[in-house]
């Protein structure tokens, strides 16, 4: 039986990294955007709609026909979350409900607060201290609610991104300087806190397999993944030392009063700023329940991993 997916977020990382490896198995992969023609890259075997994610019918047009929608679409530059992020969750699940399609969500862990910490589960209490984090439960919630009546997602919760492909990120944003050989490497936890990392491609995998078994999972599922979990702070660094063959570099500080100073006319900074509660303390999920799903949890060595990062981003 042929099977189609409609991604919402194609052109960024998580959105994109999926629909190129729900199209290697074989699945029909639809994107939608604003301006599909630009976004549209020759070779690339989507079938680009136009159309806004924030427009419900433009979403349920898109949807028909498909099993899967994947919500891989954010706000740009962070700006405007609270307008923007809540329509578009209920536009897809709209769309979900009118084509029997299961919504697939990339989770994060701004759900949680200091109250869950340090190890999480499915199963952990959702008390967010940020307002972005206030957002995503939210998200959730309305899509628990949904679940009620029928409409299937799947919510699969990672650690920070990286990858060749992975656009904004703490990896690109805060560690390198993408575009340029690697020459310094900053760090914005302190060592011995321990960090959790998810390689974006891994990522894909795990939620590729997962919607594979589709007739095993809940109608409202979560899963959480290990990824590469940096006990210290030191692992990813050493790994991209490692990679740029300069065993001599090591971490400076992340320029967290840089970040205080230009919050205030730079959305980016102010919204990553937020997020600095989660290098001051160990947070790690907890993957048992996707192992017992899965068997093992798709994770590719931390050097290849980082080196084909640093690759994508031309830092080597």
């Amino acid at each position: 039986m042929e099977k189609t997916a409609l991604v919402l977020g194609a052109t960024g990382g998580i959105g994109g990294e999926v629909a190129r490896l729900l199209l290697a198995r074989g699945w029909t992969v639809k994107a939608l955007h604003r301006a599909p023609l630009s976004a549209a890259k020759q070779g690339d075997g989507l079938q680009w709609l136009a159309g806004d994610a924030m427009n419900r019918q433009d979403v349920i047009s898109a949807a028909q026909g498909a099993q899967l929608i994947v919500h891989a679409v954010n706000p740009p530059g962070y700006r405007n979350w609270g307008a923007l992020v809540l329509p578009m969750i209920d536009n897809t699940i709209a769309a979900a409900r009118a084509s029997g399609a299961r919504i697939l969500l990339p989770g994060t862990v701004y759900n949680y607060g200091p109250d869950a910490f340090p190890l999480i589960d499915e199963e952990s209490p959702q008390n967010p201290v940020t307002r972005k984090g206030a957002i995503r439960v939210q998200m959730e919630a309305h899509l628990q609610a949904a679940a009620a009546e029928g409409v299937r997602t799947l919510i699969v919760r990672a650690g920070d991104f990286f990858g060749p492909k992975a656009g904004n990120s703490w990896f690109a944003q805060g560690l390198v300087k993408p575009g340029k050989p690697l020459t310094a490497i900053s760090y914005p936890g302190s060592v011995g806190i321990g960090h959790q990392w998810a390689y974006l491609p891994d990522v894909a995998e795990t939620m590729v397999r997962l919607i594979e078994k589709d007739d095993q999972l809940e109608t409202f599922a979560r899963y959480q993944m290990e990824g590469h979990w940096d006990a210290d702070g030191t692992q990813m660094v050493t790994a991209i030392a490692r990679a740029a063959r300069r065993p001599e570099l090591k971490a400076s500080a992340f320029p967290w009063w840089l970040l205080s100073l230009a919050s205030p006319f730079v959305t980016v900074f102010r919204e990553l700023r937020e997020m600095r509660y989660l290098w001051r303390q160990p947070v790690q999920m907890s993957n048992r329940r996707l192992v017992k799903m899965l068997g093992v949890e798709p994770r590719t060595p931390l050097d290849v991993a980082v080196r084909s990062t640093l690759v994508g981003l031309g830092s080597l």
